[in-house]
Parts: structure tokens; C-alpha cells; sequence
């Protein structure tokens, strides 16, 4: 068995960073708002750092429940989180801002409402 309340906290990190992408991402309406202006820019930035704090944050998650946790909830694509975490991380030059709209666009809510319900069953 593992730490419930360690485990608690870090899904309440990863829902924290899911809410602060969700509001950073709110007045984008396509991937060129990230390249038409130092905003834009900034923006991209700060949402990769999130992005980056929840795979980080998820394989930790793994380590800790080994592994088993997440594998409860294939609904979300957890080893995608984690890859890519890993390819913004090393390979930030060659990142394709169109995937990371993507991701904000179609998947940060649908993990956000999983991590919600990951969070109530861990509290039973």
C-alpha cells in the first residue's frame, strides 16, 4: 500500500497546474495566438512549465503507488503526460506549438475531471 496523503497532495498539485493551464489557455482560440506577440510567447512558456510540473508530477505518482494508481484510469493517457513532459524538457528547441494547443485544446479538462475523481477515490 502507499501514503494516502502523499499521494493526495501530489494529485491536488497536478489539478492545480490542470486549473492553471485551463485559465492560461482561456483566451487562446488558435495555435498562432502563442507566436503573434511577446504574450503569446510568454504564454506558451508558462503553459510548457505546467506541463512539465504534472509529468513530473504523474511519474512520481507511479513510483510511489508503483504503478499502480493511474493504471486504474486508462481513460487518460498518462504515459503521453509523461513523454511529454520529456520532450519539452529536453527537447524544448523543437517543440511543436501546435501539439501543445492540441493538448490544452482536447486533453488537459477530460485529465483534469480524472484527477477530480482519482482525488475522491484516494479520500474513501
Amino acid at each position: 500500500m502507499y501514503n494516502k496523503e502523499l499521494v493526495s497532495n501530489i494529485l491536488k498539485q497536478i489539478e492545480s497546474s490542470l486549473c492553471t493551464i485551463i485559465k492560461r489557455f482561456s483566451p487562446v482560440t488558435s495555435v498562432d495566438d502563442f507566436y503573434s506577440s511577446e504574450e503569446g510567447f510568454e504564454k506558451l512558456d508558462a503553459i510548457c512549465m505546467q506541463l512539465i510540473t504534472i509529468g513530473e508530477a504523474l511519474k512520481n505518482l507511479d513510483k510511489i503507488t508503483n504503478e499502480t494508481l493511474l493504471a486504474n484510469y486508462p481513460q487518460t493517457d498518462w504515459k503521453g503526460a509523461k513523454g511529454m513532459r520529456d520532450i519539452i524538457s529536453h527537447q524544448y528547441f523543437n517543440l511543436d506549438a501546435e501539439i501543445v494547443y492540441d493538448v490544452c485544446k482536447t486533453k488537459v479538462q477530460s485529465m483534469r475531471d480524472t484527477i477530480k475523481q482519482i482525488i475522491e477515490d484516494v479520500s474513501k
